[in-house]
Order: structure tokens, then C-alpha cells, then sequence
């Protein structure tokens, strides 16, 4: 569920190493590598619309030893104007194959890029939860339209991060 049965309102999450945390916001990270929906070179900033969901989104490229070994900071925003929020639903997505793992391949990236082009926040499925929710920020635009709750230490469960026997 992306908001309290009966609310409008929207948060967004995302978990940053600890050195990052106070620039979550400014989509450098994906400017500079790229990412499922955007381009290198396009300022993107990747969340999720709940905590569990951005955890598995970055422990998919980290692993849990990264997570249970570096410092990490996981932020929680509010969308100010939920309206102004794009929703994308799985049908809409040209080809089915982008909302499933594994690298992104052009269209998608310039696709997404049309869409950041387009609209401040866009609410887009996961590749990593299929049930799941991301919500993509053009930082260039969206200014005004979300604001910053919190930011708190993240630790992992160290079950997620066993030791080899």
C-alpha cells in the first residue's frame, strides 16, 4: 500500500550511505552512472514510496554486507502536492521486460527520461518487489514539492547478514 487507507499523502524513502545522506536529494549519483530510468547525465533521484522497499533497492546492487558494514542513513520525505505526481502502471510500460531484474537497456533509460522531462515525480514499479512502488524525482524541477521528515541511522537485521559456518 503506497498511503494509509483513505490519505492522499505520499512519502518518500531512500537509504543512502552515511557520507551521502546530506545530498540524497540531488540525483548526482544518477547523473553520473545513469540508472533503470534515466540516462547518464540526467539528475535523477531514485526512491521508493515505503522503508522496506528502499532497503531491497539498494541491497540489490550492495548486498547485506555492505548494508550491515557501512553506515548508512535512511531519509523519509512527504510529497507536498500528491497531485502532481505521474503514475505509471505496469501495462503502460512499453516493453513488459523493464519492470523485471537485470540491466536496463536504452529505450527504457530514454524512455524514463521523456518521463522526468515531463513530470517533477514520477510513481513507477519496482524491478526489485513486484508489488512494490518507486517514486523517481527530477530534482531540477521539483523543488517546493516534497520536504525532508527525517533522517535516522540505518541498521540492518544482522539475521539478513548470517555468519558462514
Amino acid at each position: 500500500m503506497l498511503v494509509a487507507p483513505g490519505s492522499r499523502e505520499l512519502y518518500l524513502w531512500r537509504l543512502d550511505q552515511a557520507r551521502h545522506a546530506s545530498s540524497w536529494a540531488s540525483g548526482i549519483g544518477a547523473e553520473m552512472a545513469g540508472g533503470r530510468w534515466n540516462s547518464r547525465g540526467i539528475k535523477t533521484v531514485y526512491c521508493s514510496a515505503d522503508p522496506a522497499t528502499a532497503i531491497l533497492e539498494v541491497a540489490v546492487h550492495k548486498g547485506f554486507q555492505t548494508l550491515d558494514t557501512m553506515a548508512h542513513v535512511l531519509t523519509c520525505a512527504r510529497v507536498l502536492k500528491p497531485e502532481r505526481v505521474h503514475r505509471v502502471l505496469p501495462h503502460e510500460v512499453p516493453n513488459p521486460n523493464w519492470l523485471v531484474p537485470g540491466s536496463p537497456g536504452r529505450g527504457q533509460q530514454q524512455y524514463g527520461d521523456l518521463l522526468l522531462a515531463q513530470h517533477p515525480l514520477i510513481l513507477i514499479p519496482s524491478a526489485v518487489s513486484r508489488y512494490s512502488w518507486n517514486v523517481l524525482i527530477n530534482p531540477l524541477t521539483a523543488d517546493g514539492l516534497f520536504e525532508e521528515l527525517s533522517q535516522e541511522r540505518f541498521a540492518l537485521d544482522t539475521r539478513l547478514n548470517p555468519p558462514v559456518n
